[in-house]
């Protein structure tokens, strides 16, 4: 099976890559610029199509969060009519395509778990034109799955994990926001879900339960307790950790709002696909482990 996906140095683009190394009947291929570019949509039909791929990943996106409230045309062609070109192309070609979304097309109200049937309602840029970018991927490839995930982080790119890791180097104690609260989500998880779907998609010829479904971490926490986690793990490894001490959203103020409940339901996602995620204590500690060690070498 022949998965291409968009973008090559992205958390999940690398996490699907080493995952994929264990199922040697799987080929990725990571396409991106100068060959695909999400901003020019007349790369993406001959990219793809040289490519020949069974299957797509729409996986890159434009993810500066505020920057993009000072750059929504740029957001827009890369989140919305990006996406829109990667879904047609793979519908011109006649294979389904999965593509990763957000939590952030969620205004954040409430305490509960969202669900992927709940109304949408996007606080920023970012937010609005991810979800723009659904619309687009349905309306372009009726064989579409949208995964909405969330709290990304791996032992790839930049991330929270590696972030706190860093600033505990240097810092005795750090200020965490304590009232956003979701589910923190290994990229190697999602590759893993991703990996999941392919295999459905590729053996059940008369798969219908195309659409969107949430896929993240199990069990949820604040952004406050997901760092006090972090240097709990370093620490029972010998590595940097340090004093949390919880601040509200007003305390750090950002130029786009972010929701303050991003919890969501993958209900969905295991009653078709029959997995779910490992609980995010779990995911989280074996990648601190694995950068701990990585710097020991």
């Amino acid at each position: 099976m022949r998965i291409v996906v968009t973008g090559r140095d992205g958390q999940v683009v690398r996490s699907l890559i080493e995952r994929a190394a264990f199922h040697p009947e799987i080929d990725i291929v990571a396409l991106g610029r100068p060959e695909l570019d999400l901003s020019d949509a007349l790369t993406i039909d001959g990219a793809l199509s040289a490519a020949a791929p069974d299957l797509v990943v729409s996986a890159a996106a434009y993810t500066a969060v505020d920057q993009a409230e000072d750059e929504p045309e740029l957001a827009r062609a890369v989140n919305a009519i990006g996406a829109g070109a990667v879904a047609r192309a793979a519908s011109q070609l006649g294979v389904p395509v999965i593509h990763l979304s957000t939590d952030y097309v969620f205004s954040g109200d409430g305490t509960e778990p969202y669900f992927e049937s709940d109304a949408t309602g996007p606080l920023g840029v970012y937010g609005q034109t991810k979800l723009e970018g659904e619309h687009a991927v349905q309306e372009a490839n009726s064989q579409h799955i949208i995964l909405r995930t969330a709290w990304i982080y791996s032992p790839f790119g930049k991330n929270f994990v590696k972030t706190m890791l860093r600033l505990a180097e240097s810092r005795e104690q750090i200020t965490v926001v304590g009232d956003q609260w979701g589910n923190p989500t290994s990229a190697l998880d999602i590759a893993d879900g991703i990996l999941r779907v392919a295999r459905r998609l590729q053996s059940d010829t008369s798969f219908a339960d195309y659409g969107i479904y949430n896929l993240v971490g199990s069990g949820t926490v604040n952004w406050s307790g997901f760092a006090r986690h972090i240097f709990a793990a370093s620490r029972s490894n010998n590595g940097p950790f340090a004093n949390v001490v919880d601040i509200t959203t007003a305390d750090y103020p950002t130029k786009a709002r972010r929701p303050l409940n991003s919890r969501l339901s993958t209900d969905k996602f295991f009653d078709v696909f029959g997995w779910r995620a490992p609980d995010w204590h779990i995911s989280t500690e074996s990648t601190v482990t694995r950068l701990l060690s990585a710097r020991a070498k």
